[in-house]
């Protein structure tokens, strides 16, 4: 029996803020003693396997001015480039490793992650991504939260070969980008403007 959802309606997006941070961080607003740290604040517990790096970044909107209000989550294979999920089919993640992390941006609109660099994982049709990092960033005033990623400086020939980046316009890759200084990589995300980092949907 076919059913008919045509008098169904989409259910109205709504702002995220300006209580995200209370929800979502209540020990970075000062509010202590809800959990012993914030849900997704650790990515990496001692024996970690994989490249330990620091993923670094700040928020700014068109004009350049830092976005104090976002909260930003990321989402990543491990260093073998299995996930942390139980639609994980390939075999098993590393137990040391979340997968995923959140951070409240501060007043400069900075946000640091520590995590370990992701191994490359399966693409649409039998290829492979090059390693990255999926990001999703929500603040006050931005209805549906933002989703993009963010690739390695030193993974050119992976890069090069990435699926997703192959679908891009050519300038605007460069956006996508991390830069790599030793074990940490800088990657800053312009919400719109020049410079602005492109955004999947997902």
């Amino acid at each position: 029996m076919v059913q008919h959802l045509d008098r169904l309606r989409e259910t109205p997006s709504q702002t995220a803020g300006p209580y995200v941070h209370i929800g979502l961080t209540p020990n970075v607003c000062g509010i202590t003693g809800v959990t012993p740290e914030d849900l997704g604040a650790r990515m990496v517990a001692d024996g970690v396997r994989g490249e330990r790096i620091t993923i670094r970044g700040r928020v700014l909107d068109g004009a350049g001015r830092p976005v104090n209000d976002c909260i930003v989550e990321i989402w990543q294979a491990d260093a073998a480039g299995l996930y942390n999920s139980p639609a994980e089919h390939r075999g098993r993640a590393d137990p040391n490793f979340a997968g995923w992390g959140r951070c409240a941006a501060d007043e400069e609109g900075a946000f640091v992650f520590e995590t370990v660099k992701p191994g490359r994982v399966p693409g649409p049709n039998g290829t492979t991504m090059a390693p990255h990092v999926s990001f999703w960033i929500v603040a006050r005033g931005i209805n549906i939260g933002l989703h993009t990623r963010m690739y390695f400086s030193d993974e050119e020939a992976a890069n090069r070969d990435d699926p997703v980046l192959r679908r891009v316009v050519p300038a605007r890759v460069p956006t996508l980008i991390g830069r790599r200084e030793g074990d940490t990589v800088h990657f800053d995300i312009h919400l719109q403007g020049d410079g602005e980092t492109v955004f999947f949907d997902v």
